[in-house]
């Protein structure tokens, strides 16, 4: 409980300029894993690959599942976007999209978010990892 609500300050104190994101931290890595196995996976991928032809719309007009991984543009985003668009949704980023990702606010709480985050991140190559941190401390 106090933990959560350390990550929680951290992420959303005024002023705060960390996410609570610590792709470098083994035991918030492996809690994401569990979960990003449990509540991601079926669309992302196992290997955060996405799903096939990621780029272009289904004939509802939405796109697959994109990917996590470093062939994928989640490393575009700065935490605080990545924190906000997997509790709300992308429709939250950006008014009226559709998509086929549910919110998990509610379903998931903010230091199982964060840990998800942290899994992603870790998988990613140093040179991207560097490049979407100088974009969360530009965000900041």
């Amino acid at each position: 409980m106090l933990a959560a609500g350390s990550i929680a300050l951290v992420i959303f104190w005024p002023g705060s300029r960390g996410s609570g994101i610590d792709p470098d931290n083994p035991a918030q890595v492996a809690l994401g894993h569990r979960i990003y196995e449990e509540r991601c996976a079926t669309c992302h991928g196992a290997n955060l690959e996405g799903q096939p032809n990621w780029q272009t719309r289904k004939p509802n007009g939405r796109l697959p599942a994109p990917p996590h991984d470093a062939s994928g543009h989640t490393w575009h985003h700065p935490d605080q976007q990545l924190i906000v668009i997997t509790r709300k949704s992308l429709s939250a980023v950006v008014p009226g999209y559709q998509s086929d990702m549910p919110a998990f606010e509610g379903v998931l709480t903010d230091e199982q978010i964060v840990a998800v985050l942290a899994f992603i991140e870790s998988r990613w190559p140093p040179e991207i990892r560097s490049r979407q941190r100088s974009l969360t401390r530009a965000a900041s």
